[in-house]
């Protein structure tokens, strides 16, 4: 179990170096360039998911891999409002939605949520 839980740390932190977003002109954007708070935050849980690991507290990575799907949730959502809040300028919106609809989530995101999945659903094989 403690490999498989430690693959899906790895795909998280992995991940966290991936696009996650596109935007024209500027290019693709990993967790770092989205917001730093942010970034930290995620490594902090996936230190926690490590901590866990280390110390054979199941539950203690699977709320660490937990809290990750929250702030991946939450992360997607702020870049939503965020897209939406830039192009709030415009006088219509449904330009505005047109334009923050430019602003495109890339495959980062699927080995993120991937690897906190794994921590959740490895098996307990210590019974």
């Amino acid at each position: 179990m403690k490999n498989i839980q430690l693959i899906g740390l790895l795909l998280v932190v992995l991940g966290s170096f991936l696009p996650l977003v596109h935007v024209p002109i500027i290019g693709n954007w990993n967790y770092w360039k989205l917001d730093h708070y942010l970034a930290i935050t995620c490594w902090i849980f996936s230190a926690g998911v490590l901590f866990g690991i280390i110390n054979n507290s199941v539950n203690m990575a699977k709320i660490f891999a937990i809290l990750l799907i929250l702030l991946f949730g939450f992360t997607l959502f702020a870049v939503k409002m965020q897209s939406l809040e830039y192009f709030s300028f415009m006088p219509f919106k449904s330009w505005q939605e047109k334009l923050a609809g430019i602003v495109k989530l890339r495959w980062g995101w699927i080995v993120e949520f991937l690897g906190a999945f794994i921590i959740i659903l490895a098996k307990n094989n210590n019974k």
